[in-house]
């Protein structure tokens, strides 16, 4: 049952998120006793493994549509996950527990689910009903009303469509799904009992009006899948072995039926049927003339197939063996066939040859490819031909030749004019009506590319989508974004972000996941640039933020500074925005702001947090033996005393003063063993300097970076240079073993997850994918642009295990038995070499794990093995059995 709160002055200062029995405690008891002591100062403490569970997590998740109310979930490692909704104005809350698929309607009523009840709440008498026994629901903007299919006993088929204020409305029995159309409005849903199968449609502003679209039969229909704006309905029907029989296509606005039948259409493709999953969507083109759906090849016969099971890896496979088995051949993936309902025509898209689609928004052309073709490749991203398809005339014809793919440098407009592509350290334009390709930046002056992903030295900054009707391609720039005509004649800058020394991007959608994607290519976003887009901001400085813009006045920030802004959110009219903001020493926190008023908090996370001791962050610049100028963060210990010189554990990977604001609950549940608010606890500096990875010298770079960054804190004054610890997993743990053979700086160094030597690494199968993994010494990770036969001196250069006969400090090397990521050979080839050359070392190898370890009791057995490794090296406590065995 859903529970309603109601807080007076008193209580609002003591209401938080917490574990509910704590919750209700806070909010019932602890007022009585603790409003007449607010005003005294409070006693902190230290942190302990008996408090780590009060800690939790906020995340926003809806707005409703007048501005007035919001959501927000607050998570916790035991599992308990709270559902809040506040009145902004009055900070009235209301929660709920395991909450989900939650909506605002039109009306102002709020809608959740609970297991398999639906709660509707009135916010504006507060009360609530609840439905139990639903299966699904869906709710519809336009009509404002809910579709219910109720999966109860008394009422199993039972499909309800009602407003959110009355229980009654129209009703349908025996119905077994349902699809609402995606602009709203329209809804379908098929009928099935014992004697029949059917499939209705109706427009949800007369819902009693059903307009059923095929006769009444036995046989179930399936994947009910709409036209866009929901001008056509199709659907699959089914024979009583699940086979699916016919592809059917209901116009509405005609009443016209039109159904494929494989057996009856001329020019199926032969020895094929029609197939349809998850991953097969039915698609629909906007001019209601294309059908998109799956085929594949009837199975073979067991007479057809060997019989041997034996693997046989052939050295001129374009593939290896692996990753066929993964992979699977293309020949029996399902292919992309069209269909012409007028015409009742079937062509076949995609083939063996080239497997992989990517369809313009019209839909009025594909783009195919063929991975296969120019294997074996040993470059991070492969190359491949690109061809374009007209689905009118099905001619073909050369788009790109042996063109690098990068999955987000490939784009098709959003209108379906034009395809976009990064080439030559440039953005193209290809334009579909007249085959001619456009170098759209070149002239501009800037450059479009750099360091933008962990561990890829350059790749493009992005292309965030298209203006409207195609008039302008969106481009960004290290700073900026640029709009650009898809002839290249004309370009202008929308911001100024480079003046200001702020990085802008256009802000994530709210409650959105990812990219679009249909097929195999990404899905365009289009922006009209005549009305205010929302920008996020970041500086070099670590200031995070929102700004508004328009085309008059350009950006104007929401809010910017010395903290960590995401989760950005909003109602449909976008007056007021909704964000969360933290720092390492403050807890994350819900605000609000028009932009003119300033900001205003309506919810902060871990209040319980001021009670306790904590550190604080610091960005600091320093530079390499090279003068490259580099970043870092320093964490200080809790309860810092100037007079007290600390230990220190350095924690690397690549780039991470990102992280000079986050802030980290405590926890044992990490998955790579370290927790920065756990070390700082325990009275330790905590560094994460950044590292910046240079041609052919990947570990050389980031010990030349660590040592430098070091130094420099050394130089503070503050730490206890003979006690400094290095920490670092994955690539990080590939650093820090190789670091630890370079510098006596470090007293106690963990390297888990690593790849330790180059040469067997370079020649061996990525578990995961079955790949060579030659593909990370190219120009990605490694960077070493050549194999260790044509520059083994680099290789051995860079490789850890070649200079182990040099690490003089305690190594603590882990790994998950079943990494997929990393080999955990790797792990066993550093500690054999460690105890052959008679080192001090340890080697812990969690059973069944991956590369990062998601049993919570081996989270929680790795992060205090690591506080114990560091206790014991940086400050001297003895009393670890397992450690004092390992270094006799």
């Amino acid at each position: 049952m859903s529970k309603a709160i109601f807080t007076d002055s008193c209580r609002t200062a003591v209401l938080t998120a917490v574990p509910i029995l704590e919750f209700l405690f806070l909010l019932f008891i602890l007022p009585l006793v603790a409003c007449p002591l607010w005003g005294q100062a409070m006693q902190k403490k230290h942190l302990s493994p008996a408090d780590y569970s009060r800690w939790g997590e906020v995340h926003l998740d809806k707005i409703s549509s007048d501005e007035k109310w919001a959501t927000y979930r607050m998570a916790y490692e035991n599992g308990a996950d709270t559902l809040f909704i506040q009145n902004i104005k009055t900070g009235q809350r209301h929660f709920f527990t395991d909450a989900e698929k939650t909506l605002f309607t039109q009306s102002n009523f709020f809608i959740c689910s609970t297991g398999s009840d639906l709660t509707i709440l009135d916010l504006e008498t507060l009360k609530t009903e609840t439905v139990s026994g639903i299966q699904k629901y869906a709710y519809d903007k336009q009509t404002d009303q809910l579709i219910i299919l109720l999966d109860s006993p008394e009422e199993k088929g039972m499909l309800h469509i009602r407003s959110p204020k009355k229980a009654e409305g129209t009703a349908f029995k025996n119905v077994s799904q349902f699809a609402l159309s995606p602009n709203g409005a329209m809804l379908a849903f098929t009928v099935l009992s014992s004697s029949e199968a059917s499939a209705a449609v109706l427009s949800l502003k007369q819902p009693k009006k059903a307009k059923w679209i095929s006769a009444k039969n036995a046989e179930p229909l399936a994947g009910l899948t709409w036209e866009k704006e929901g001008r056509a309905l199709a659907f699959l029907k089914q024979s009583a072995d699940q086979k699916i029989k016919a592809l059917g296509l209901y116009i509405p606005t005609e009443n016209r039926m039109y159904e494929l039948e494989p057996d009856s259409c001329t020019d199926f493709p032969n020895h094929s049927s029609i197939f349809y999953d998850a991953f097969s969507p039915i698609v629909i083109s906007s001019d209601l003339q294309r059908v998109f759906f799956s085929i594949k090849k009837e199975a073979e016969t067991a007479e057809n197939k060997s019989q041997s099971d034996v693997q046989i890896w052939n050295a001129n496979d374009k593939w290896v063996y692996s990753q066929h088995k993964t992979l699977e051949s293309f020949d029996k993936m399902p292919k992309i066939a069209v269909w012409n309902p007028a015409g009742n025509h079937v062509r076949q898209i995609t083939t063996n040859e080239l497997p992989l689609l990517m369809l313009t928004d019209d839909m009025k052309y594909a783009v195919l490819s063929d991975p296969a073709r120019h294997q074996p490749q040993f470059e991070a991203q492969d190359v491949r031909d690109f061809y374009v398809m007209d689905l009118t005339t099905f001619e073909k014809k050369m788009l790109l030749e042996k063109h690098v793919y990068l999955p987000w440098a490939l784009n098709p407009s959003s209108s379906g004019k034009y395809f976009a592509y990064f080439r030559d350290n440039s953005w193209w334009v290809y334009e579909f009506a007249t085959g001619i390709h456009k170098n759209v930046s070149e002239k501009i002056g800037v450059k479009f590319s750099g360091k933008v992903q962990e561990l890829v030295p350059e790749s493009t900054y992005g292309n965030p989508g298209w203006s409207l009707e195609d008039k302008e391609i969106l481009l960004y720039d290290q700073f900026d974004i640029w709009a650009v005509s898809p002839s290249g004649s004309t370009s202008r800058r929308l911001t100024k972000g480079r003046e200001l020394g702020i990085k802008l991007r256009i802000a994530p959608q709210p409650n959105r996941l990812g990219a679009k994607h249909l097929y195999d290519g990404p899905v365009a976003d289009s922006f009209d640039l005549r009305q205010e887009l929302l920008l996020r901001g970041s500086g070099r400085d670590g200031k995070t933020g929102y700004f508004r813009w328009n085309s008059t006045s350009g950006e104007k920030a929401v809010t910017y500074g010395d903290y960590y802004s995401d989760e950005l959110n909003y109602a449909p009219k976008k007056k007021t925005l909704f964000f969360r903001e933290q720092q390492f020493d403050s807890p994350p926190e819900l605000l609000s702001s028009t932009g003119t008023q300033g900001k205003k908090s309506f919810f902060k996370s871990n209040p319980h947090h001021k009670g306790y001791f904590w550190g604080k962050s610091e960005l600091i610049e320093f530079k390499n033996t090279e003068g490259r100028s580099l970043k870092g963060v320093l964490f200080y210990p809790a309860d810092y005393d100037p007079k007290v010189k600390y230990p220190m554990i350095v924690h690397i990977y690549e780039l991470q003063s990102h992280e000079l604001h986050i802030y980290d609950n405590p926890t044992y549940q990490n998955g790579a063993g370290f927790n920065i608010t756990l070390a700082t606890a325990e009275g330790y500096f905590v560094f994460l300097p950044d590292i910046q990875l240079e041609y052919q010298k990947p570990a050389i770079a980031a010990a030349d970076c660590v040592i430098s960054g070091v130094k420099k804190i050394i130089e503070k004054g503050i730490v206890n240079e003979h006690k400094i610890g290095l920490i670092g997993h994955s690539f990080g743990g590939f650093e820090s073993a190789f670091i630890m053979s370079q510098t006596d700086l470090f007293a106690a160094g963990i390297a888990s997850g690593a790849i330790t030597d180059l040469f067997s690494h370079y020649n061996s199968i990525g578990p995961r994918a079955g790949d060579p993994e030659q593909w990370r010494y190219s120009g990605e990770q490694y960077n070493m642009g050549g194999s260790p036969y044509e520059i083994p001196k680099l290789y051995q250069a860079n490789s850890p295990i070649i200079h182990a006969p040099k690490i003089t400090a305690p190594l603590l090397l882990w790994t998950g038995e079943k990494d997929p990521q990393v080999d955990p050979h790797q792990s066993y080839e550093l500690y054999l070499a460690l105890r052959w050359l008679r080192k001090k070392g340890i080697m812990l190898v969690y059973p069944k794990a991956g590369h990062v370890l998601i049993d919570p009791s081996q989270q929680k057995d790795i992060t205090i093995r690591t506080l114990e490794w560091f206790s014991y090296h940086l400050k001297g406590n003895h009393s670890y059995p397992w450690i004092a065995n390992g270094m006799e």
